[in-house]
Protein backbone atom coordinates (compact mmCIF):
# COMPACT_ATOMS: atom_id res chain seq x y z
CA UNK A 1 0.00 0.00 0.00
CA UNK A 2 1.89 3.46 -1.14
CA UNK A 3 2.13 6.26 1.37
CA UNK A 4 0.18 9.05 0.67
CA UNK A 5 -1.09 12.05 2.62
CA UNK A 6 -3.87 11.81 5.40
CA UNK A 7 -5.38 15.06 6.41
CA UNK A 8 -8.58 16.32 8.18
CA UNK A 9 -10.45 18.66 6.08
CA UNK A 10 -11.25 20.85 8.17
CA UNK A 11 -8.01 21.70 8.95
CA UNK A 12 -6.58 21.96 5.67
CA UNK A 13 -9.42 24.43 4.73
CA UNK A 14 -8.31 26.43 7.88
CA UNK A 15 -5.22 26.35 7.22
CA UNK A 16 -5.35 27.42 3.38
CA UNK A 17 -7.57 30.56 4.24
CA UNK A 18 -5.48 31.37 6.68
CA UNK A 19 -2.73 34.29 6.10
CA UNK A 20 1.10 32.70 5.62
CA UNK A 21 1.71 34.10 9.33
CA UNK A 22 -1.15 32.28 10.98
CA UNK A 23 -0.57 29.66 9.13
CA UNK A 24 2.76 29.16 10.38
CA UNK A 25 1.79 30.03 14.04
CA UNK A 26 -1.12 26.81 13.34
CA UNK A 27 1.82 24.73 12.59
CA UNK A 28 4.16 25.23 15.22
CA UNK A 29 4.10 24.14 18.86
CA UNK A 30 3.93 27.08 21.01
CA UNK A 31 6.53 27.44 23.48
CA UNK A 32 4.34 29.71 25.46
CA UNK A 33 1.27 27.72 25.69
CA UNK A 34 2.13 25.92 29.20
CA UNK A 35 4.92 26.43 31.55
CA UNK A 36 8.05 23.98 31.12
CA UNK A 37 7.46 20.84 32.98
CA UNK A 38 3.94 21.06 32.84
CA UNK A 39 0.81 18.95 31.43
CA UNK A 40 -0.49 19.87 28.07
CA UNK A 41 -2.68 18.18 25.12
CA UNK A 42 -1.16 18.51 21.35
CA UNK A 43 -2.57 16.65 18.26
CA UNK A 44 -1.79 15.82 14.97
CA UNK A 45 -4.30 15.85 12.27
CA UNK A 46 -1.91 14.67 9.42
CA UNK A 47 0.47 11.63 8.78
CA UNK A 48 1.70 9.90 5.72
CA UNK A 49 0.82 6.89 4.21
CA UNK A 50 -2.54 5.94 5.77
CA UNK A 51 -4.91 3.85 3.85
CA UNK A 52 -4.17 4.91 0.47
CA UNK A 53 -4.18 9.02 1.54
CA UNK A 54 -7.74 8.11 1.94
CA UNK A 55 -8.08 7.88 5.78
CA UNK A 56 -8.78 11.03 8.44
CA UNK A 57 -6.05 11.07 10.78
CA UNK A 58 -5.63 12.37 14.38
CA UNK A 59 -3.33 11.77 17.54
CA UNK A 60 -3.60 13.13 20.40
CA UNK A 61 -0.82 13.12 23.06
CA UNK A 62 -0.28 14.11 26.46
CA UNK A 63 2.98 15.45 27.06
CA UNK A 64 4.63 16.41 30.40
CA UNK A 65 7.04 19.04 28.91
CA UNK A 66 8.51 17.36 25.89
CA UNK A 67 8.09 14.15 27.39
CA UNK A 68 4.67 12.20 26.06
CA UNK A 69 3.20 10.40 28.63
CA UNK A 70 0.02 9.26 26.92
CA UNK A 71 -1.59 9.18 23.17
CA UNK A 72 -4.70 7.89 21.66
CA UNK A 73 -4.73 7.69 17.92
CA UNK A 74 -7.92 8.13 16.43
CA UNK A 75 -8.27 6.78 12.38
CA UNK A 76 -11.65 6.93 9.90
CA UNK A 77 -10.73 5.12 6.74
CA UNK A 78 -12.33 3.82 3.78
CA UNK A 79 -13.36 -0.06 4.35
CA UNK A 80 -12.34 -0.78 0.90
CA UNK A 81 -10.75 1.23 -2.14
CA UNK A 82 -13.23 3.28 -3.58
CA UNK A 83 -15.47 3.08 -1.18
CA UNK A 84 -17.75 5.03 0.76
CA UNK A 85 -18.27 3.40 3.45
CA UNK A 86 -16.02 3.83 6.52
CA UNK A 87 -14.42 1.97 9.36
CA UNK A 88 -12.97 4.01 12.17
CA UNK A 89 -10.54 2.59 15.08
CA UNK A 90 -9.14 4.11 18.52
CA UNK A 91 -6.48 3.09 19.61
CA UNK A 92 -4.65 4.00 23.56
CA UNK A 93 -1.13 4.05 22.54
CA UNK A 94 1.26 2.65 25.19
CA UNK A 95 4.61 4.95 25.35
CA UNK A 96 8.43 3.56 25.74
CA UNK A 97 10.70 6.51 24.88
CA UNK A 98 9.97 7.27 21.64
CA UNK A 99 8.01 4.19 20.97
CA UNK A 100 4.46 4.00 20.38
CA UNK A 101 2.40 0.87 20.25
CA UNK A 102 -1.16 -0.45 20.83
CA UNK A 103 -3.83 -3.15 19.78
CA UNK A 104 -7.52 -2.69 18.67
CA UNK A 105 -10.26 -3.56 16.99
CA UNK A 106 -12.13 -0.97 14.45
CA UNK A 107 -15.32 -0.32 15.41
CA UNK A 108 -17.61 -1.51 11.89
CA UNK A 109 -15.81 -4.37 11.04
CA UNK A 110 -14.24 -5.79 14.11
CA UNK A 111 -11.02 -5.90 12.23
CA UNK A 112 -7.81 -6.71 14.44
CA UNK A 113 -5.49 -3.36 14.61
CA UNK A 114 -1.76 -3.16 15.11
CA UNK A 115 0.21 -0.15 15.61
CA UNK A 116 3.60 0.24 16.66
CA UNK A 117 5.60 3.63 15.48
CA UNK A 118 8.57 4.94 16.25
CA UNK A 119 8.32 9.32 16.97
CA UNK A 120 11.28 11.39 16.86
CA UNK A 121 11.23 15.47 17.29
CA UNK A 122 13.41 17.54 15.63
CA UNK A 123 13.21 21.46 16.81
CA UNK A 124 8.78 22.37 15.96
CA UNK A 125 8.53 18.83 13.80
CA UNK A 126 8.00 15.54 14.35
CA UNK A 127 8.76 12.20 11.97
CA UNK A 128 6.62 8.99 12.52
CA UNK A 129 7.84 5.86 11.15
CA UNK A 130 6.25 2.15 11.90
CA UNK A 131 3.25 0.00 10.68
CA UNK A 132 -0.41 0.04 11.13
CA UNK A 133 -1.98 -2.94 10.57
CA UNK A 134 -5.52 -3.62 9.78
CA UNK A 135 -7.15 -7.09 9.29
CA UNK A 136 -4.42 -8.39 6.80
CA UNK A 137 -3.67 -5.15 5.16
CA UNK A 138 -0.02 -3.73 6.56
CA UNK A 139 0.39 -0.25 5.94
CA UNK A 140 4.56 1.14 6.29
CA UNK A 141 4.11 4.60 7.81
CA UNK A 142 6.92 6.92 6.51
CA UNK A 143 6.02 10.55 7.55
CA UNK A 144 8.53 13.55 7.90
CA UNK A 145 7.58 17.52 8.74
CA UNK A 146 4.53 16.75 10.93
CA UNK A 147 3.30 19.60 13.00
CA UNK A 148 1.31 19.74 15.78
CA UNK A 149 -1.55 21.89 17.01
CA UNK A 150 -3.20 22.75 20.40
CA UNK A 151 -6.10 22.19 22.14
CA UNK A 152 -7.46 25.09 21.51
CA UNK A 153 -6.46 25.10 17.83
CA UNK A 154 -7.57 21.58 17.40
CA UNK A 155 -11.09 22.68 19.00
CA UNK A 156 -11.79 25.34 16.81
CA UNK A 157 -11.29 23.68 13.90
CA UNK A 158 -13.56 21.21 14.50
CA UNK A 159 -16.47 23.00 14.56
CA UNK A 160 -18.86 22.18 11.78
CA UNK A 161 -22.34 23.10 10.59
CA UNK A 162 -25.13 20.61 9.96
CA UNK A 163 -27.33 22.60 7.97
CA UNK A 164 -30.24 22.51 10.38
CA UNK A 165 -32.67 25.04 11.29
CA UNK A 166 -35.45 23.98 13.59
CA UNK A 167 -37.61 27.09 13.20
CA UNK A 168 -36.47 29.37 10.59
CA UNK A 169 -38.23 32.91 10.22
CA UNK A 170 -38.80 32.28 6.67
CA UNK A 171 -37.95 30.38 3.64
CA UNK A 172 -35.29 32.87 2.64
CA UNK A 173 -32.49 31.21 4.08
CA UNK A 174 -33.68 27.40 3.73
CA UNK A 175 -36.14 25.64 1.14
CA UNK A 176 -39.16 25.15 2.39
CA UNK A 177 -39.29 21.31 0.72
CA UNK A 178 -35.84 20.74 2.43
CA UNK A 179 -35.51 18.66 5.73
CA UNK A 180 -32.90 17.38 7.60
CA UNK A 181 -32.77 15.05 10.87
CA UNK A 182 -30.08 14.38 12.88
CA UNK A 183 -29.93 10.65 14.38
CA UNK A 184 -27.51 8.84 16.74
CA UNK A 185 -25.76 6.42 14.74
CA UNK A 186 -27.29 3.44 16.50
CA UNK A 187 -31.34 4.34 15.99
CA UNK A 188 -30.49 5.58 12.24
CA UNK A 189 -31.04 2.46 10.38
CA UNK A 190 -34.56 2.49 12.20
CA UNK A 191 -35.66 5.33 11.56
CA UNK A 192 -34.44 5.06 7.98
CA UNK A 193 -36.39 1.51 7.81
CA UNK A 194 -39.77 4.12 9.16
CA UNK A 195 -39.51 6.11 6.02
CA UNK A 196 -40.04 3.22 3.84
CA UNK A 197 -43.40 3.50 1.85
CA UNK A 198 -43.63 7.26 3.43
CA UNK A 199 -44.69 9.97 0.72
CA UNK A 200 -40.82 11.35 1.20
CA UNK A 201 -37.41 11.14 -1.41
CA UNK A 202 -34.22 10.63 0.73
CA UNK A 203 -30.86 11.84 -0.27
CA UNK A 204 -28.90 8.83 -1.08
CA UNK A 205 -25.41 11.21 -0.58
CA UNK A 206 -27.14 11.25 3.26
CA UNK A 207 -27.11 7.85 3.57
CA UNK A 208 -23.07 7.47 3.69
CA UNK A 209 -21.54 7.47 6.86
CA UNK A 210 -18.87 10.06 7.11
CA UNK A 211 -15.74 10.64 9.45
CA UNK A 212 -17.62 13.22 11.32
CA UNK A 213 -20.52 11.28 11.82
CA UNK A 214 -18.63 8.21 13.14
CA UNK A 215 -16.97 10.56 15.39
CA UNK A 216 -19.81 12.13 16.62
CA UNK A 217 -22.07 9.28 17.12
CA UNK A 218 -24.44 11.08 14.81
CA UNK A 219 -26.02 10.90 10.96
CA UNK A 220 -27.52 13.65 8.98
CA UNK A 221 -30.66 12.59 6.90
CA UNK A 222 -31.37 14.80 4.10
CA UNK A 223 -35.06 14.64 2.55
CA UNK A 224 -37.24 16.27 0.02
CA UNK A 225 -40.90 16.61 1.58
CA UNK A 226 -44.22 18.01 0.25
CA UNK A 227 -43.96 21.66 1.78
CA UNK A 228 -47.47 21.43 2.91
CA UNK A 229 -46.37 18.42 5.41
CA UNK A 230 -43.00 19.17 6.57
CA UNK A 231 -43.75 21.31 9.54
CA UNK A 232 -45.76 17.97 10.40
CA UNK A 233 -43.38 15.58 9.39
CA UNK A 234 -40.69 17.17 11.31
CA UNK A 235 -43.27 17.18 14.59
CA UNK A 236 -43.27 13.37 14.09
CA UNK A 237 -39.30 13.05 13.73
CA UNK A 238 -38.79 14.49 16.42
CA UNK A 239 -40.53 12.67 18.67
CA UNK A 240 -38.57 9.43 17.00
CA UNK A 241 -35.87 7.33 19.25
CA UNK A 242 -32.52 8.40 18.79
CA UNK A 243 -33.64 12.23 17.18
CA UNK A 244 -31.41 14.98 18.29
CA UNK A 245 -32.80 17.70 16.19
CA UNK A 246 -34.56 18.10 13.08
CA UNK A 247 -35.40 21.01 10.35
CA UNK A 248 -35.36 22.78 7.13
CA UNK A 249 -32.19 22.92 5.37
CA UNK A 250 -30.51 24.57 2.12
CA UNK A 251 -32.91 22.74 -0.69
CA UNK A 252 -33.99 23.58 -4.41
CA UNK A 253 -34.91 27.07 -4.76
CA UNK A 254 -32.94 29.76 -5.70
CA UNK A 255 -33.87 32.94 -4.30
CA UNK A 256 -33.29 35.11 -7.61
CA UNK A 257 -36.06 33.04 -9.06
CA UNK A 258 -38.55 32.91 -6.45
CA UNK A 259 -41.75 34.87 -6.21
CA UNK A 260 -43.70 35.93 -3.01
CA UNK A 261 -47.17 36.93 -3.72
CA UNK A 262 -50.74 37.48 -2.02
CA UNK A 263 -52.37 33.70 -0.81
CA UNK A 264 -56.07 34.48 -0.60
CA UNK A 265 -56.78 34.15 -4.50
CA UNK A 266 -55.00 30.59 -4.14
CA UNK A 267 -56.67 28.92 -1.60
CA UNK A 268 -59.58 26.25 -1.00
CA UNK A 269 -60.26 26.84 2.54
CA UNK A 270 -56.13 25.77 4.64
CA UNK A 271 -55.33 23.94 1.39
CA UNK A 272 -53.05 25.55 -2.08
CA UNK A 273 -55.62 24.74 -4.96
CA UNK A 274 -52.36 23.68 -7.04
CA UNK A 275 -54.46 22.90 -10.06
CA UNK A 276 -55.41 26.27 -10.38
CA UNK A 277 -52.31 27.69 -9.36
CA UNK A 278 -50.34 25.23 -12.17
CA UNK A 279 -53.02 26.26 -15.19
CA UNK A 280 -51.92 29.95 -14.27
CA UNK A 281 -48.14 29.40 -14.61
CA UNK A 282 -48.62 27.02 -17.38
CA UNK A 283 -50.63 29.78 -19.15
CA UNK A 284 -47.63 32.45 -18.87
CA UNK A 285 -45.25 30.30 -19.51
CA UNK A 286 -46.70 29.49 -22.80
CA UNK A 287 -46.65 32.55 -23.70
CA UNK A 288 -42.91 33.64 -22.66
CA UNK A 289 -41.81 30.39 -24.17
CA UNK A 290 -43.95 30.45 -27.49
CA UNK A 291 -44.98 26.74 -26.66
CA UNK A 292 -47.89 24.73 -26.23
CA UNK A 293 -48.85 23.54 -22.69
CA UNK A 294 -48.73 19.61 -22.43
CA UNK A 295 -48.74 18.27 -18.88
CA UNK A 296 -48.54 19.76 -15.39
CA UNK A 297 -48.86 17.62 -11.84
CA UNK A 298 -47.26 17.76 -8.58
CA UNK A 299 -45.16 15.38 -6.97
CA UNK A 300 -46.59 13.34 -4.43
CA UNK A 301 -44.10 13.04 -1.92
CA UNK A 302 -41.97 16.65 -2.81
CA UNK A 303 -44.72 18.73 -3.61
CA UNK A 304 -42.57 19.72 -6.74
CA UNK A 305 -44.32 20.67 -9.74
CA UNK A 306 -43.46 19.79 -13.32
CA UNK A 307 -44.97 21.43 -16.55
CA UNK A 308 -44.18 20.27 -20.30
CA UNK A 309 -44.53 22.09 -22.90
CA UNK A 310 -43.92 21.75 -27.05
CA UNK A 311 -43.38 23.72 -30.00
CA UNK A 312 -42.14 23.56 -33.72
CA UNK A 313 -38.42 23.64 -33.64
CA UNK A 314 -36.95 26.41 -35.41
CA UNK A 315 -33.24 25.59 -36.55
CA UNK A 316 -34.48 24.28 -39.44
CA UNK A 317 -38.53 24.32 -39.72
CA UNK A 318 -38.43 22.01 -42.93
CA UNK A 319 -37.07 19.18 -40.94
CA UNK A 320 -40.75 19.20 -38.39
CA UNK A 321 -38.77 18.53 -35.29
CA UNK A 322 -40.39 19.38 -31.82
CA UNK A 323 -39.02 20.75 -28.99
CA UNK A 324 -39.65 19.66 -25.72
CA UNK A 325 -39.65 22.37 -22.88
CA UNK A 326 -39.65 20.91 -19.17
CA UNK A 327 -40.04 23.55 -16.36
CA UNK A 328 -39.46 22.64 -12.46
CA UNK A 329 -41.66 24.98 -9.70
CA UNK A 330 -42.45 24.67 -6.23
CA UNK A 331 -45.06 26.42 -4.56
CA UNK A 332 -45.47 26.71 -0.78
CA UNK A 333 -46.08 29.11 2.65
CA UNK A 334 -43.65 31.80 2.39
CA UNK A 335 -42.52 30.45 5.46
CA UNK A 336 -43.57 28.37 8.50
CA UNK A 337 -46.51 28.20 10.58
CA UNK A 338 -49.17 30.98 9.97
CA UNK A 339 -49.32 33.39 6.64
CA UNK A 340 -50.87 35.19 4.31
CA UNK A 341 -47.94 35.29 1.37
CA UNK A 342 -47.38 32.24 -0.83
CA UNK A 343 -43.64 31.89 -2.52
CA UNK A 344 -43.54 29.97 -5.94
CA UNK A 345 -40.02 29.05 -7.12
CA UNK A 346 -39.90 28.63 -11.16
CA UNK A 347 -36.56 26.76 -12.44
CA UNK A 348 -35.00 27.30 -15.59
CA UNK A 349 -36.18 25.64 -18.69
CA UNK A 350 -34.65 22.33 -20.03
CA UNK A 351 -35.22 21.56 -23.86
CA UNK A 352 -34.52 18.15 -25.75
CA UNK A 353 -35.53 18.15 -29.77
CA UNK A 354 -36.52 15.14 -31.09
CA UNK A 355 -38.16 14.52 -34.43
CA UNK A 356 -41.78 13.50 -33.62
CA UNK A 357 -43.27 13.94 -38.19
CA UNK A 358 -44.83 10.91 -39.31
CA UNK A 359 -42.61 8.46 -41.53
CA UNK A 360 -38.86 8.03 -40.95
CA UNK A 361 -37.49 9.74 -38.24
CA UNK A 362 -34.08 11.78 -38.19
CA UNK A 363 -31.98 10.36 -35.51
CA UNK A 364 -30.66 13.12 -33.28
CA UNK A 365 -27.85 13.36 -30.62
CA UNK A 366 -27.64 16.66 -27.75
CA UNK A 367 -23.94 16.94 -27.48
CA UNK A 368 -23.42 20.46 -26.06
CA UNK A 369 -20.28 21.77 -25.73
CA UNK A 370 -18.76 22.48 -22.02
CA UNK A 371 -19.39 26.57 -22.57
CA UNK A 372 -22.64 25.44 -24.04
CA UNK A 373 -23.43 23.60 -20.72
CA UNK A 374 -22.50 26.04 -18.50
CA UNK A 375 -25.09 28.67 -20.22
CA UNK A 376 -28.46 29.39 -19.05
CA UNK A 377 -31.10 28.65 -21.06
CA UNK A 378 -33.05 31.72 -21.74
CA UNK A 379 -36.66 31.75 -20.62
CA UNK A 380 -37.30 35.01 -22.23
CA UNK A 381 -38.58 37.08 -18.86
CA UNK A 382 -40.71 33.82 -17.38
CA UNK A 383 -40.14 35.11 -14.28
CA UNK A 384 -41.07 38.83 -14.78
CA UNK A 385 -44.60 37.72 -16.42
CA UNK A 386 -45.16 35.70 -13.66
CA UNK A 387 -44.73 38.39 -11.09
CA UNK A 388 -46.65 40.74 -13.08
CA UNK A 389 -49.85 37.95 -13.28
CA UNK A 390 -49.36 37.02 -9.76
CA UNK A 391 -48.99 40.29 -8.21
CA UNK A 392 -45.69 39.00 -6.80
CA UNK A 393 -42.68 40.24 -5.26
CA UNK A 394 -39.32 39.41 -5.91
CA UNK A 395 -35.90 39.10 -3.28
CA UNK A 396 -33.32 41.86 -3.15
CA UNK A 397 -30.04 39.68 -2.31
CA UNK A 398 -28.37 43.48 -1.75
CA UNK A 399 -30.85 44.82 0.67
CA UNK A 400 -31.94 40.77 2.27
CA UNK A 401 -35.66 42.31 1.77
CA UNK A 402 -38.67 41.59 -0.58
CA UNK A 403 -38.96 44.85 -3.13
Amino acid sequence: MRPLLVCSTALLAALLTASPEVASAQMKLSPKATAPGGTETRYFTSIDGLMDGNADVILKETRQGKTVTAAVLDVCYPIAKNSERKDRFVVNLQVAGQTLTGTTQSIGEKAPVVVKLLRKQAGDTFEFRGQISIGQAVTEVTSSDNSDLSEKEFQDNQTSDDGITPQPKDFTDVSPEAIAVKVKLDAATEFLKSLKGQAVEVTLASLNVGCDALRAGEQTINMSVDPERAAALLAKFKAMPGVTAAGWTAGMTEMDRTIRFAAADWRDGDKINRDKLAATIAGVLSKTLAAKPVSQGFNPATGKLKLVFKRPNQDHPALELTDTIEVAGLVSPDKPGTTDKLMLWIGSPATTTADESSGAKLNLSDEASADEEGDQPDDNGSVEALVKELKGQRWDADKSVWK
